[in-house]
């Protein structure tokens, strides 16, 4: 019951799927699953929720329900509405409306086709049975026998086709034996006759297909027996014509080849004889120094042995010794390039810079170019720093020689020798090695002139070449279609292409034999198999000729010509790699310049120099930094830098110098007024025309000009103490080094920035801050002591624009903004400059506090108070008047004034003293009157506006 419920199910679950697969239009999604990559974006039979055939065949449900869709269908099933696919269209009957239409008139000819034939069952049975009963007896038959393997001498086939156990004759049991073995034989026999009837039958059925074969087989033996008889009959047809007709031909023709092989062998032997005098003109041309010769020769004669002689036994070492030879070669032009460089930078230096056999130069360099030796310059950078270092020392030994007053026997090192020398000895000697720096460095720019021409001439060529392969190329084209076409001619003639073109070979050969006479015109290998010795003299002459005319612009166009296989790349690095070797020898002496400085330098004797002798060695250093980099067109920076570290230590040094010698100044000066020597005058006005720079001295008997109370500068005044005056010229010094030594312009300003922040501090400290009472010993600071500070100050607050403008004409754009020190100085100038007027200001206010707060008032008039007060103004008056100029008294009283009208106010107040016209208010008109009599009596006060009615106090 289970099986035929199970079976019922399948049926339902198959015809569920057929109705599906009828639905969808798609037969072959059973073959192809659903992809959870490519198909997760649409349904699939993954998001179903029930399994079908686990529902039906569910064993643990105990009935099955009719209506089991609606119903609990399994133990996971939940009731859901199952929303219509978007992908599948909706099934209607009328959809097959039109199939229908279709089927029923072919069933209706089907149904009448099967009334007019009916089916022959008769004959369908007699077949069926008779295959049906072949195959049962055909089983009767064991399988063992129908094994392709089938063989009766293997023991378990033997004994499983014949069962020996059934024969055994012991026991008594021979009687039952006997009738085993008559049954297992009437058994065999009925296999046999099993397979003899299926045999019998089968040939009966396909009788008529053997007999069409065999009658096939005996009309095919007929045909080839005919065809064999006329293949003979065509063979000896053919062996008669060839016989008659091409025998005789054949043998012409190869005849023909025969002395056409006869010819390439002699001339084969011809250029044997060539090149067995390769290596005797090697050496001939090795003697010479003719190294390009030599190497075309060996190249010519590797290509023909590769060629033309490949595989000639006589031949096989000569190969390895041409190449051994070649390798030779490249150590003797190395080798003859060092000597040459070396002779080249050795020899004495001399103004006229020519260079030496430049013909063995050319040869040379295009040696090694051919060699692809192109790290040749490297030997001469080698000896470029051999040389500059012999250049140093042979002029250290050439100074020292000339100096008696070093001892050569006692002082045995050339380091030790040249620190004995005294400033003028060293600085001819380092201007000696300069001198000859530069005749070196010319010599190696027009020799490295040279091989750079060299190089270039063939990189030149090089390009020349590839344009003019790449014409040759389209022309090549258009002959070798004639070529083809030629070909075409005369195979078609029936001539032999090898034979049209047997003295096509000739030409290498000939090629080769023009290559040796070229080297050795008068020589005729072609004629004899050895060269005589007169023949290699004359080759030796004309090699002597081809070097000298090598030189010429046709000669190295010859040499050019020559198979330097160099890239264009290649060149043009080796180019810039010579260029290059003329900026390192620049740097080389600039190089072994700082080091002969330094080794001067250890002493501490180019920081001693004082300025006059830095400056000329700054120059000279200059100088050569400026002639090297005309020279080799690169500026080194090795000499610069040390000329910089030197000036640095020199800025150090003279700053140092200077700001001590000043603050020795400023704790000895006492503050007073100096007289103005003639010579700083000059010095004065040598600045006004706008130029900066310390005048020179004159020669001759010196004129006798007294001091001068003043130092006037652009038509004023100024009282000065003689620190002031040694400032100036100290800030002028800064100056002109800076026109001297231009590098050192940013750290002479720094300097000389902290130069003036020193003066301006030091001196208030000394003067507002009265450090000069303990410093110099000064009992007080009078109002003078403050105006002639105040007067100094102003005058290098004039001097700092000119010197902005100084060191701005000589600074870098980007380095102005160094210029803002100057702003900050001038600031703080002034603000010192104004606390000294206000000092000035609170002296006479701190006098007029203590004068006017006594102040009564009553007769006599002028009172004692402003007596008093007048007779302090008029110290003060003749204090600073001739000292600061006219505007700055007037603006100093008209501010002392101001504190004079705010005290008296405010005593007046205290008094109650009112401008009411009374005897009080009389009395101090006239004390006022008195005071401004005075004060406007005084030098350059006549027209000061005093104000006076201000002290009253205004009617609201």
């Amino acid at each position: 019951m289970l099986q035929i419920l199970s079976c019922h199910c399948w049926k339902k679950m198959h015809a569920s799927f057929k109705l599906l697969f009828c639905l969808s239009g798609d037969p072959n999604s059973l073959c192809d699953s659903p992809s959870l990559v490519a198909d997760q974006h649409r349904w699939t039979i993954y998001h179903s929720k029930v399994n079908l055939p686990a529902a039906l065949n569910d064993p643990r449900l105990t009935k099955r329900e009719s209506d089991f869709f609606t119903k609990t269908w399994g133990q996971d099933f939940v009731d859901i509405e199952v929303v219509p696919s978007l992908y599948l269209p909706q099934i209607s009957k009328e959809l097959f409306v039109t199939y229908q239409q279709e089927i029923v008139q072919r069933e209706k000819i089907h149904e009448r086709c099967k009334t007019i034939c009916p089916p022959k069952d008769t004959f369908d049975r007699t077949l069926l049975h008779i295959h049906d009963k072949s195959r049962t007896d055909l089983e009767q038959v064991p399988k063992i026998f129908l094994k392709p393997d089938f063989a009766l001498e293997d023991p378990l086939t033997f004994n499983a086709v014949l069962p020996w156990s059934h024969f055994n004759t012991t026991g008594g049991k021979g009687n039952r034996d006997a009738a085993s073995s008559k049954l297992l034989q009437e058994k065999l026999s009925h296999y046999l006759d099993i397979v003899e009837v299926n045999i019998a039958h089968q040939i009966s059925l396909r009788s008529e297909a053997f007999f069409h074969a065999m009658t096939s087989q005996h009309e095919l033996q007929d045909y080839l027996r005919k065809t064999s008889q006329a293949v003979k009959m065509l063979r000896d047809k053919i062996g008669q014509i060839d016989k008659v007709m091409c025998e005789g031909s054949l043998k012409v023709l190869r005849l023909s080849l025969t002395r056409n092989n006869c010819i390439k062998a002699y001339n084969k032997l011809k250029l044997m004889a060539t090149v067995h005098q390769t290596q005797p003109t090697v050496q001939l041309l090795l003697s010479t120094s003719e190294f390009v010769g030599a190497l075309d020769l060996i190249a010519t004669t590797q290509e023909v042995l590769q060629q033309e002689l490949q595989g000639i036994h006589s031949f096989r070492h000569l190969g390895s010794q041409l190449c051994e030879l070649e390798k030779l070669i490249d150590k003797m032009m190395i080798a003859e390039f060092s000597t040459y460089a070396h002779s080249d930078l050795n020899r004495p230096l001399e103004e006229e810079c020519q260079i030496l056999e430049e013909e063995r130069l050319v040869s040379l360099v295009f040696g090694l170019l051919k060699q692809r030796k192109l790290n040749f310059f490297e030997i001469y950078g080698d000896q470029i720093i051999v040389t500059a270092k012999n250049i140093i020392k042979q002029c250290v030994v050439n100074t020292v020689s000339q100096i008696e007053e070093i001892d050569t026997d006692v002082v045995v090192k050339l380091a030790d020798q040249m620190r004995m020398m005294n400033f003028p000895q060293w600085f001819d000697l380092l201007k000696d090695i300069f001198s000859n720096f530069i005749l070196f460095l010319k010599r190696i720019k027009a020799t490295l002139n040279v091989i750079r021409r060299v190089v270039l001439l063939v990189l030149d060529k090089n390009q020349r070449s590839k344009e003019l392969g790449d014409t040759s190329a389209q022309k090549n084209s258009a002959k070798d279609s004639s070529i083809d076409a030629e070909l075409v001619y005369l195979a078609h003639e029936g001539m032999f292409i090898s034979d049209a073109f047997s003295e096509g070979d000739v030409p290498s050969a000939a090629a080769y034999s023009a290559s040796q006479r070229n080297l050795s015109p008068d020589s005729e290998p072609s004629s004899s198999d050895s060269v005589s010795e007169p023949e290699c003299t004359t080759d030796s002459s004309s090699s002597k000729e081809q070097t000298s005319s090598s030189i010429t612009p046709g000669g190295i166009d010859i040499m050019i010509g020559e198979d330097i296989k160099l890239s264009e790349l290649e060149l043009g690095r080796l180019a810039n790699n010579i260029q290059d070797l003329l900026y390192s020898a620049s740097d080389i002496c600039h190089d072994r310049s700082v080091k002969f400085l330094m080794a001067r330098a250890k002493d501490g004797f180019l920081e001693k120099l004082n300025s006059t002798e830095f400056v000329a060695l700054s120059r000279l250093m200059e100088t050569f930094i400026l002639d090297t980099e005309q020279i080799c067109g690169r500026k080194s920076m090795s000499l610069r830098g040390a000329l910089q570290s030197q000036a640095n230590r020199f800025v150090n040094r003279f700053h140092e110098e200077r700001k001590t010698k000043l603050s020795l100044l400023l704790d000895n000066e006492r503050w007073k007024q100096a007289d103005v020597p003639a010579e700083f005058q000059d010095l004065v006005d040598s600045i006004s025309d706008g130029r900066i720079a310390l005048p020179e001295k004159k020669t001759g008997a010196p004129e006798e000009r007294k001091p001068t109370d003043f130092l006037v500068v652009d038509g004023q005044k100024y009282a000065v103490v003689g620190t002031v005056l040694l400032l100036i010229r100290i800030i002028l010094e800064y100056c002109q080094c800076v026109d001297s030594i231009p590098s050192i312009a940013t750290d002479m300003l720094t300097r000389l920035s902290d130069l003036l922040k020193y003066f301006n501090s030091r001196s208030c400290q000394l003067v507002l801050g009265a450090g000069a009472l303990q410093v110099v010993g000064l009992k007080t600071i009078t109002t003078k002591n403050l105006a002639l500070s105040s007067r100094c100050l102003q005058l290098i607050v004039h001097y700092i624009p000119v010197i902005r403008a100084h060191f701005e004409a000589r600074l870098q754009p980007k380095q102005f903004s160094m210029l803002r020190h100057f702003d900050h100085i001038t600031k703080d100038y002034h603000d010192h400059i104004a606390e000294i007027s206000a000092k000035l200001v609170a002296i006479m206010d701190s006098l007029f506090d203590k004068l006017l707060s006594k102040y009564e008032v009553k007769a006599p008039v002028p009172s004692t108070c402003f007596r008093n007060i007048c007779k302090q103004m008029a110290k003060m008056h003749e204090a600073i008047y001739d000292l600061l100029p006219e505007e700055q008294t007037q603006m100093l009283f008209l501010r002392i004034n101001a504190s004079y009208k705010l005290h008296l106010k405010r005593q007046l107040a205290h008094l109650n003293v009112i401008n009411d016209g009374g005897p009080q208010n009389g009395l101090v008109t006239a004390d006022v009157a008195f005071y401004t009599g005075n004060l406007q009596a005084l030098k350059g006060l006549q027209t000061l506006d005093l104000n006076m009615a201000e002290i009253w106090e205004q009617k609201r």
